[in-house]
Parts: C-alpha cells; structure tokens; sequence
C-alpha cells in the first residue's frame, strides 16, 4: 500500500504545482514535522490540505442540510407527520405484537 501512496503522490505533484505563502514559524513546524514523518514536505501539505477539505466538506454538506431544513414549513411537516402516522395506524390496526 505504501508503494501505492509514493506512486499516487508522484502522480499528483507532476499534474499540479503551486506556490502558497506561509508564515516563517508555520515553515519551520511543517519542516520539522515532515522530517519527523520522513516525508518530503510538500506531500505533508498534500495530506494536510486533503484532511483539511475533507473535515470541511462534512461541515458544508451540514450547513447546506440545515439551509434547507429552515425553508420547510412546520405546519406542513406536522400535517405530513399527522398523516403518515394514522397511515401506519391503520396498517397496523389488527397486527398482534
């Protein structure tokens, strides 16, 4: 697996490059964590930027959900609820639990 991960981080850094600016303290943290990890340290920014994307994907799919939810109209959704509920009622009226 580990050859796959060399093999898949090779391919991404010849499709794309980029220059970003940092702070010189945040620099020397990745250099130090990167030589900890004995990884180069722009796949250290590869994995930081994939962890990153991926906790705030989970938080934009919530934020989107609740946008939709407030639109919903509570009278509706109880009527709804109502109805639903005295369906299953009368499906269930002669079942012997």
């Amino acid at each position: 697996m580990k050859n796959l991960d060399n093999y898949l981080y090779l391919r991404y850094t010849f499709d794309m490059k980029t220059a970003i600016s940092i702070s010189d303290t945040l620099f020397e943290k990745a250099e130090k964590t990167a030589r900890y990890m004995g990884i180069p340290r722009s796949k250290l920014y590869v994995i930081a930027l994939e962890e990153y994307i991926s906790k705030n994907n989970g938080e934009m799919i919530t934020q989107k959900l609740n946008e939709v939810y407030s639109k919903i109209n509570k009278n509706d959704l109880e009527k709804d609820l109502a109805v639903g509920l005295e369906s299953l009622r009368n499906l269930t009226k002669n079942d012997t639990w």
